[in-house]
């Protein structure tokens, strides 16, 4: 009996822990607000541990008994928290009602397994042995889903089907346990009646997994989903409305094919006829093509260097027909070198010096993304150029995230650079903007546009760097590591608009 138990505390810890990076994960990707989401889960989590720890001192007989009613009780939930999660997104106003009622039941019934274990144990070993013994599996446990679930579990199998697989897990060591541990005939037959009740609706839920997802992606895009996969960086999410294409990352939309070529002129054309003659030009981010298509439209060009972190990304941006005939097979071009690194550590390698660089991260909504905004970021940036280069960055809505954009160039200026400000109209986001920047002086455009544009012309280029007065130059603090005002801003001012 001892060992069974021990054996359950490694399994039943990792299930544990990986319910709580799913609710983390699921609120994240939903709610967006990455730390705040985490910090909100893991608070509440650990609370509702310390009320179920609570809870046990009130379970009195029948200990054995108890133990597996809980962890079926534990299966069964946390096994069906992440389809209940994405079905209820669309359908609830007030998404953190369902989050949080899962995050408290869950971890009540997590908090209640180690008392009632030690409970358990504390006639089969010493004080000292059953503490240590229980805490080290149980430690060691959280730090296999810890490292587990990033790596294998949510980018192979996706949220909905990991839920469901811990949950068979939990409810499997509640079933192997009525074989090991001594029960009455009674209390046996009953436990196992429930287990495979249990084992039955998450191993269907399991099995429809796939139309769990599907259904629930329905609810939360208008559209029809054309492509959909969760990869080790981020979800990725097409639709499709007539000839209309739509990308989301995470949720959040990077560009619909009716428009994107206003935005993507913008970001690529100011700087490429900023410089006199660019001939070796780095993509940072922008995992689309659609940048590079725009840069290969300058025949000066010689190389395209494009660095962004998800190789799933500029996989099906180099292979898939409908995406390859929005960026004309940009990512397929002999010009075209694909790098899929992080972009921070990559820029801190000896490398080559180019003269333009394009920068399309998203938007900073979290401290993961803002450390690509940060002086440290840009002051890396610096040893790719010289004093001719020239580097233009998507710096989010200068409309309705003015702080978030003025500190986008406020940063690039305390790393040295010369500054313009740009903006454009794309009607899927609003008003958008870009920052232009050069270590040395910052001239004038080149008469020489590329044929064939459907935005930009000389007029246009002079009327993007004039800001009326409601998206002027507000004072910000620069973005720095240690403080990551930027995401602070951002959060701040999107939510305003999104409440």
């Amino acid at each position: 009996m001892q060992r069974a138990l021990l054996i359950s505390v490694l399994i039943l810890s990792s299930c544990g822990l990986v319910y709580e990076l799913l609710a983390g994960t699921v609120a994240s990707y939903l709610l967006g607000e990455t730390v705040t989401q985490f910090s909100l889960v893991i608070g509440v989590y650990l609370f509702s541990m310390g009320i179920g720890s609570w809870l046990s001192r009130y379970l009195i007989e029948d200990l054995i008994p108890k133990f597996l009613d809980v962890e079926l009780a534990l299966g069964l939930l946390g096994g069906f928290s992440a389809a209940i999660l994405f079905l209820s997104f669309g359908q609830t106003r007030i998404f953190q009602i369902p989050l949080f009622s899962i995050v408290v039941a869950v971890g009540t019934l997590v908090g209640m397994e180690i008392p009632l274990l030690l409970r358990i144990l504390k006639n089969k070993l010493g004080f000292r042995d059953m503490v240590s013994k229980v805490l080290s599996l149980d430690y060691a446990g959280a730090l296999l889903a810890s490292l587990a679930f990033p790596i294998f579990f949510a980018p192979k199998l996706g949220m909905v089907r990991t839920s469901f697989f811990f949950g068979l897990l939990n409810a499997g060591t509640a079933l192997w346990g009525t074989f090991v541990l001594p029960l009455s005939e009674k209390h046996k037959n009953l436990l196992r009646a429930k287990s495979a009740l249990v084992l039955t609706l998450l191993g269907l839920g399991f099995a429809f997994s796939e139309m769990i997802t599907y259904y629930s992606e329905e609810n939360l895009f208008s559209d029809e989903i054309i492509y959909s996969k969760q990869t080790n960086f981020q979800k990725i999410i097409v639709t499709r409305y007539k000839s209309e294409l739509r990308l989301f990352l995470n949720g959040h939309l990077q560009f619909s094919s009716r428009d994107e070529y206003r935005y993507h002129e913008t970001l690529a054309h100011p700087a490429l006829l900023s410089h006199p003659n660019p001939k070796r030009v780095l993509v940072l981010g922008g995992g689309d093509g659609l940048a590079v298509r725009e840069i290969l439209k300058h025949p000066s060009v010689e190389s395209i260097t494009l660095v962004d972190l998800d190789p799933e990304m500029t996989r099906i941006f180099s292979e898939q027909p409908v995406l390859t005939e929005i960026n004309g097979s940009s990512l397929k071009n002999p010009k075209v070198k694909v790098q899929n690194a992080d972009a921070f550590l990559w820029l801190e390698e000896s490398g080559p010096v180019f003269d333009v660089v394009l920068i399309d991260f998203p938007d900073p909504s979290n401290f993961s993304i803002g450390k690509l905004y940060s002086t440290a970021f840009y002051r890396s940036l610096k040893r790719r150029l010289n004093e001719f280069s020239v580097v233009e960055i998507q710096s989010t809505s200068p409309l309705f995230a003015r702080m978030s954009f003025w500190c986008v160039e406020a940063t690039l200026k305390e790393s040295g650079f010369n500054t313009r400000a740009l903006h454009v109209y794309v009607p899927s986001f609003g008003e958008w903007g870009f920052i232009l920047g050069s270590v040395g002086k910052l001239g004038g455009y080149r008469k020489d546009l590329p044929v064939g544009l459907k935005f930009l012309n000389e007029t246009e280029l002079k009327s993007i760097s004039e800001f009326p007065q409601d998206m002027s130059r507000v004072p910000t603090e620069p973005n720095r590591l240690d403080n990551q005002s930027l995401v602070r801003y951002y959060d701040q001012e999107w939510n305003r608009i999104l409440d």
